[in-house]
């Protein structure tokens, strides 16, 4: 009898994504287009925002959100180490220093009270990151720029436009579809910046998103800025250009390159009008992963809090009193018994590229606790439930042991 194979995290896509994209291709118009605009703004719809702007990744997002403060040498950014590369790589990428904080003892968020203590006048940004689709405490850290709002000083006309304040930035990569106090991801951060790879709870294959609060400024403003920084500084987009008699255009600064193409929008448009009903599933197996845990060493990130729910992105465990060899050992005897598991995340000081910026792993040891002993399950909407069982069965078994 075969073993029985169950993937970590396949994209769920089907007729109505595959149909989408036939029709993009035979419209004659593959980059970014008419759908890209659509899906724009279907997620500032969604997100309940002004504006959202599509790009090739949530990297870029990041990216250009800094770029727009004009946030480089001489700044420094503030993010956890518990987080993938790019919530920090980011910083580096603008020339601005990356400024790590620890985790809040027995959690994977950020310890706002380090935050709190690290902040200088060269502080410019706060990059927060909602790991596996919990919402950080975006109020508190709110309270913290504002506590701390004698120390900044700027002459840039962006961070001036919206109070010449640390910009409170949401690495949001794994919380679309959260909310927090009322408020859906894309609402609660200055600035908030999505991943649509291929991994997560909704797809393009690649590709990004952001979104911002409303700000005393024309939306239309930032979103053409946004434009400019995306397409090489271009007045014209393509398909602008595309039109009659409409081929000239400018060159006002020189910039990036980093479009969404309404290939992946296709994707994005029909994924976008399934996520209700892929975010109800997702939801669904935390709560049946969840009932399979109670009494047992496995200990699951909580998703849902007094009214508050996460994205549903990952499932993280703990499991209780193993170190990080045994807690390998358990991922093999997984593997052994087909179930893809992986590790959420590898603090950033634990990898050459940070250990080479003079980061050192014993100056976090919050991030690497829950490091060492975290298992992430698979969490996506092709799981059957037998699946789910199957999982629960094995994993329960293997650490009673």
């Amino acid at each position: 009898m075969s073993k029985r194979i169950i993937s970590f995290s396949p994209p769920d896509v089907g007729e109505h994504e595959i149909n989408n994209i036939i029709e993009v291709l035979k419209s004659g118009w593959i980059t970014t287009g008419p759908q890209t605009k659509l899906f724009e703004r279907l997620i500032a719809n969604y997100c309940n925002t002004e504006k959202a702007v599509c790009l090739n990744s949530a990297t870029a997002c990041l990216e250009l959100i800094l770029r727009l403060f004009g946030i480089g040498v001489g700044d420094e950014v503030i993010t956890t180490a518990y987080t993938y590369t790019a919530s920090a790589s980011v910083i580096a990428h603008v020339g601005a220093k990356i400024i790590l904080v620890d985790t809040l003892p027995g959690s994977y968020e950020i310890d706002y009270d380090s935050v709190s203590r690290v902040i200088t006048s060269k502080t410019k940004a706060i990059i927060a990151v909602d790991i596996a689709g919990r919402l950080c405490d975006y109020e508190r850290l709110n309270n913290i720029i504002a506590n701390a709002k004698h120390l900044f000083h700027t002459s840039h006309k962006f961070q001036e436009i919206i109070g010449s304040k640390i910009v409170l930035i949401a690495d949001a990569a794994h919380s679309f579809g959260g909310v927090r106090d009322n408020l859906i991801s894309g609402q609660l951060a200055d600035f908030t910046s999505f991943s649509f790879h291929a991994v997560k709870n909704l797809t393009t294959g690649e590709g990004g998103a952001l979104t911002w609060k409303a700000l005393p400024i024309s939306s239309e403003i930032i979103y053409k800025q946004f434009m400019l920084m995306s397409l090489h500084g271009q007045s014209k987009d393509a398909l602008s250009k595309s039109q009659l008699g409409a081929w000239e255009y400018d060159i006002q600064d020189t910039y990036y390159k980093c479009n969404m193409t309404d290939i992946m929008a296709a994707i994005g448009i029909s994924q976008i009008e399934r996520f209700p009903e892929l975010l109800k599933r997702r939801k669904n197996i935390i709560e049946s992963y969840n009932a399979g845990f109670r009494s047992t060493p496995i200990h699951p990130l909580e998703h849902f809090i007094k009214g508050n729910s996460s994205g549903a992105h990952l499932y993280l465990t703990r499991v209780e009193g193993v170190n990080e060899y045994m807690r390998n050992e358990i991922i093999v005897k997984l593997s052994d018994r087909g179930i893809a598991c992986n590790v959420h995340y590898k603090p950033l000081p634990m990898h050459t590229a940070y250990k080479n910026l003079g980061f050192d792993i014993k100056d976090f040891p919050n991030a690497y606790s829950q490091y060492a002993q975290e298992i992430t399950l698979p969490l996506h909407t092709l799981l059957t439930d037998a699946d789910i069982e199957y999982i629960i069965t094995e994993y329960r078994r293997i650490t009673s042991v």
